[in-house]
């Protein structure tokens, strides 16, 4: 028993820190996510050391218990503002008007899956403004033609290498453009719209994650982000930045992203939402987010059911309840690529 709770403690005392240790290599940056699931494991290990100190009194499990006893508060210290117990960032405001309000559907949808009925049932019951599927590659875009009816406006992006891009919208796009802000294999949309009168930039985004399959350093993804929130915060109109960011709420570089570009999270105060993985409850974290400049206000946020993708569903209903500066130039940068016609 000592042996194996030793190893377990030092494992997870070291994954506790490594996060913070100078390199952005997947193995590294891997450890911001499981923050949970490593408190639960260290509560369960000071259990252990305490009930091996009641039978042997050796000093060695006070020493454990108080460094991982460190841990558990350090862990909470990020994990914290996103329980029910934290405090809101955004408040919910109580009589929404239907003119100022606007919802957005995020999937990402598993390129594999072959459940379409599954997300356009999910559509056509909440019938949201705006849906965005991620992952999703040509036989999606066939297999959602007949949402087509519903959400006129539209930008294809179909790629075969788990990064394809499908917007649907019922409002029209002032202005839109498809962009690949740092790799040239991971697009990314940036639209203006409509709202209640007002103009609303809306970004939306994929990047790769830091994983021995995908990018082998956070860096990419880290410095999209980046380059985002440094946008954002230079608008003047209303901003929603939506997607798979392949980063949970609580980390670093969503830390940084914030700061960066001044948007709000409206899960803090109210729960993870937990997007992913949807088939393994025990290693699920929020990796589908919502941000938005502080021009909002939440009306609704809900993790919807799976149908048979790695990732639920994640609705968001905002209320603009302030406008923002008038622009009198484009708010679109120069994109690399421009989208394809609506279809």
């Amino acid at each position: 028993m000592f042996e194996a709770l030793s190893i377990v403690s030092a494992l997870m005392v070291f994954t506790t820190i490594a996060p913070h240790l100078p390199g952005k290599h997947w193995m590294i940056r891997v450890w911001e996510f499981p923050r949970v699931q490593q408190m639960v494991v260290m509560i369960v290990s000071v259990i252990a050391w305490g009930a091996y100190f009641y039978y042997t009194a050796d000093m060695t499990a006070i020493g454990f218990m108080l460094v991982l006893l460190t841990c558990i508060a350090y862990q909470g210290i990020w994990v914290f503002p996103y329980t029910i117990f934290g405090p809101k960032e955004v408040s919910r405001i109580k009589s929404p008007s239907s003119e100022k309000q606007f919802s957005i559907l995020t999937s990402n949808v598993y390129m594999h899956n072959t459940n379409y009925q599954g997300l356009i049932d999910q559509v056509k019951k909440h019938k949201p403004d705006m849906l965005v599927t991620l992952e999703s590659n040509k036989d999606w875009e066939e297999a959602l033609q007949s949402i087509h009816d519903d959400y006129p406006h539209r930008i294809p992006c179909a790629l075969e290498n788990l990064y394809g891009m499908h917007l649907y919208s019922k409002l029209p796009f002032k202005e839109k453009a498809l962009r690949y802000i740092v790799e040239d294999d991971v697009p990314s949309m940036q639209v203006t719209v409509e709202i209640g009168g007002s103009d609303v930039i809306i970004y939306f985004l994929h990047p790769k994650p830091p994983s021995p399959t995908e990018n082998e350093t956070a860096g990419p993804r880290d410095e999209e982000l980046t380059l985002v929130g440094q946008d954002v915060v230079d608008q003047r109109l209303p901003v929603i930045v939506a997607g798979d960011l392949n980063d949970v709420a609580w980390s670093p570089t969503t830390r940084k992203f914030r700061n960066l570009s001044k948007a709000r999270d409206p899960r803090r105060g109210r729960g993870f939402f937990n997007t992913f993985h949807a088939k393994y409850p025990l290693i699920r974290w929020p990796l589908d987010h919502v941000f938005h400049t502080d021009h909002f206000d939440l009306v609704k946020i809900k993790r919807l059911e799976g149908y048979g993708s790695d990732h639920f569903p994640l609705l968001t209903i905002l209320h603009l309840t302030r406008e923002g500066d008038p622009c009198p130039s484009s708010s679109a940068p120069e994109a690399e690529e421009k989208a394809s016609p609506e279809a």
